[in-house]
This record gives C-alpha cells, sequence and structure tokens, in this order.
C-alpha cells in the first residue's frame, strides 16, 4: 500500500514528487464568516425542533455536545457535515475544525472551495498541519485573530484527486481508531464518576444510613473536618522564577491536568540548593496535591517520582493524612469528587480567585473505617488502570497519525492501490 517516494522536484514548499503542484490557497477558496444570531437557546426546543440548528461553537465541535441552538433564517450561516471550518478570533484562534450540521458561530469562517481539484478533507488535513504556522502570526493585541493574508498565501503541495482520497482515507482510518477510543475513555470516565458518588456516600454493602451535614452516610461511618486529619504545606518561589531545565522538579498549578495526573514532560525545575534550603514543600510517593490558586481545586496524587527530588511552587498545597484513620489514596477521591469538590471554597483577593488554608481545614470528610477505604480506593484505582491505558493508546494513535501526515502530506511517502 506504502512506497518511499525517490523522484522529487524543488518547489517554494521544498521537495515535493514530481507529479505534485503546488496552488495558493487564496486562489483554491473562499470564506464567510459566522453572524452572532439575535437569540439562542440554551436548549434544543421540544416542539418544532426541526426549525432549529445546534450553534457550532469551538466547545461543540471538540466534544460533539450541543449548548445552545439557533432558529433557522435567512440571517444565519449555515455549516454542513465536513464543511472546513477555522476559528478566525479568540482564545485558540487559527483553529482547524471538520463542521457538523448547524450554525457557524460568530468567531468562525467556513471555506468554499473554488473548483474540483481539493477534496475537502484532504485540505483539512494539510491546514491541520498548518495550525501552529497560522497561530504565531496572528494579529490584533486585544482579541487576536487570523491574519487573512498570510492564510490566503499558504501554498499547499497538491497531488491528483485520487491520490488525496487515498492519503485521506487513511488519515480517516487512524481518526476512527482515536474516535473509538475517545468513546472507550469517556464510558470510563462515566463510570468512575458514578462509582464515585456511589462508593464515596453509600460505601461497599450497607444498610443502614443516617443523616449527616454532607448528606447520607452508612451509619457506622463518621464525618470529621479535615483539620484533625491532615496536615497541609505550601511551596515556596525560587529566586528569579523557575527554570526550563534542570535535575529538581517544581510542580505548579500547570502541571495537573483535570484527570488528577502530573504532567512531568511539561515540567519547570528549581535549583537544587534552593531545594535543599526549603523547609516544606518537598513531594514525597502518595502525596495529595491541591492547586491553591490559578485553577484552584484542580488535584492530583503523586503515584510515581520522575525525579529524585520533586517540590511544589507557591501555587499548589501538599495535603498529608496525619493519622491511620485517613489514607492519602482515598483523600484524594473525595477531593476529586463532586462532594470534595462543592465544599472546596474560593476567595477572590486582588484579580486572582484563591483557596485559604483556614477554609481547606474546615471541610468536611466521610470517614469510612480504613479497610473500607481501601477497598474503595482499590475499585476506583482499577478503573484509573484503565483509563490510563486508553489514554496512552490513544497518545500511541496521535503519534501514529502526525507521523503519517508528515509523511503523506509532503509525498515522502505515498499509497497506492485503493485504501479498505
Amino acid at each position: 500500500m506504502f512506497y518511499k517516494e525517490t523522484n522529487f522536484k524543488e518547489t517554494s514548499v521544498g521537495q515535493i514528487p514530481k507529479d505534485w503542484e503546488v496552488i495558493r490557497l487564496g486562489d483554491m477558496l473562499t470564506y464567510i464568516k459566522g453572524k452572532k444570531p439575535a437569540e439562542m437557546m440554551e436548549k434544543e426546543p421540544v416542539e418544532d425542533k426541526e426549525n432549529y440548528l445546534p450553534y457550532l461553537s469551538a466547545g461543540y465541535l471538540r466534544e460533539n455536545k450541543p449548548t445552545k441552538f439557533v432558529k433557522i433564517s435567512k440571517d444565519i450561516i449555515s455549516v454542513n457535515e465536513g464543511d472546513l471550518i477555522l476559528l478566525w478570533d479568540g482564545s485558540n484562534v487559527g483553529e482547524f475544525f471538520l463542521g457538523k450540521k448547524g450554525v457557524l458561530s460568530s468567531t468562525m469562517v467556513k471555506f468554499e472551495l473554488k473548483e474540483k481539484k481539493c477534496i475537502p478533507r484532504f485540505l483539512f488535513y494539510v491546514l491541520k498541519n498548518k495550525e501552529k504556522y497560522l497561530k504565531e502570526r496572528t494579529k490584533g493585541t486585544g482579541i487576536p485573530h487570523v491574519d487573512g493574508a498570510v492564510l490566503k498565501n499558504l501554498l499547499i503541495p497538491l497531488p491528483s484527486p485520487p491520490e488525496q482520497r487515498r492519503i485521506t482515507e487513511t488519515l480517516s482510518t487512524v481518526d476512527l481508531a482515536i474516535q473509538k477510543t475517545n468513546e472507550i475513555i469517556a464510558k470510563a470516565e462515566r463510570l468512575k464518576k458514578g462509582l464515585m458518588q456511589e462508593l464515596l456516600t453509600k460505601g461497599i454493602g450497607h444498610k443502614e444510613f443516617k443523616d449527616t451535614e454532607i448528606g447520607r452516610i452508612p451509619k457506622d461511618w463518621g464525618t470529621m473536618k479535615l483539620y484533625d486529619l491532615i496536615e497541609i504545606e505550601t511551596g515556596k518561589r525560587a529566586k528569579g522564577g523557575a527554570l526550563n531545565k534542570g535535575n529538581v522538579a517544581s510542580i505548579g498549578g500547570e502541571h495537573i491536568d483535570d484527570q488528577g495526573n502530573i504532567l512531568w514532560n511539561d515540567m519547570k525545575f528549581i535549583p537544587e540548593d534552593f531545594y535543599d534550603s526549603l523547609k516544606q514543600g518537598k513531594v514525597k510517593l502518595g502525596d495529595v496535591l491541591l492547586v491553591k490558586d490559578g485553577t484552584p481545586g484542580k488535584v492530583a496524587i503523586i503515584k510515581n517520582l520522575k525525579y529524585e527530588k520533586v517540590a511544589v511552587n507557591e501555587h499548589v498545597f501538599i495535603i498529608r493524612s496525619k493519622t491511620d484513620r485517613l489514607i492519602n489514596e482515598f483523600l484524594f477521591y473525595f477531593l476529586f469528587s463532586k462532594l470534595g469538590q462543592i465544599q472546596i471554597k474560593t476567595r477572590v483577593h486582588g484579580l486572582i480567585a484563591g483557596i485559604v488554608r483556614n477554609d481547606l481545614e474546615t471541610i468536611l470528610l466521610p470517614v469510612p473505617p480504613t479497610h473500607e477505604q481501601q477497598s474503595i480506593v482499590k475499585i476506583l484505582s482499577t478503573v484509573d488502570k484503565m483509563l490510563e491505558l486508553e489514554r496512552n493508546a490513544k497518545a500511541r494513535l496521535e503519534r501514529i497519525k502526525q507521523g503519517l501526515m508528515d509523511l503523506l502530506l509532503t509525498g515522502k511517502i505515498r499509497v497506492k492501490g485503493e485504501v479498505t
């Protein structure tokens, strides 16, 4: 199916196969900007729903979850399945999407091809590979927006339509595998969310319950304030700030994702002598980390240490159990759950919202017997391991896709025959 190309020609975009051409994007298409509808509904109407379409926000196109609906009228810019869309202004400007049937957002443009020599989905893959280039050349000091001249002058290496179809089918096959993996991840996340709610309020095998300040819990469970169960440490800022390289990792809020994981590959660092001088803020295996400001409330647990010496910066709390009545893993799942998150208060100081230690200590925690905490943790960690495997599989597929794009869209590797 694949073969290595050896017959190239020099062009303005570098070496491409001799039978390919280079075309300017502006010669191939036009675009139209979306409009802000006069009225939008937060929910899909129960009646007259055939006269409404989803509003194509970036969030909907990324997650396939419509949140607003617009009545069909002559004033809207409609989008069909497979139309090529570009996020024109606002956050993450320069991102490309394949459209769904709906109404074009006011922050986006829709492309319309002038001629049939380019297949829309092939062009989508080419332009996804150009996102970084386009984002680095946005205009505007307030709200950034795409530079129209840069967009129109993009040069695209273009194979024949039959080869475009073969390349598109190859990449679409990987996209389908990624989509299926995403569906598995979404189901596992829903399972985890439901299990946390069930296990942290009903436990395992209980028949009798009692009412408490945090709702109904098993009769033989207790409730305690975190003040009586934990010790808290805060990190410290190194003089001159964090470094891009080093041997001592410094975890900040940006290094904790929404799933409770540490993003070790994007780490910052501090000098070793500064770490050695710290009285608190040094990270150990099993520590629970809570982001205190910036993105307050994000929580993680240290399952492994990628570096021998690790600390948190001034934006992160370290929380550890100080009693055998509470295990750290149970504390993590509680703080990660809805039951814990609704108790985490933030206060605004100046322009920054943050968590105050005293408020954190007043959080009320359900306290099962230690053996039951361990059983609950075992169940939830099993789901977490499944999620980790699926996320790793997705990351591998995304690396495979990027590698294929780099080779197929430049003609270094070519596809022959029909893809099945």
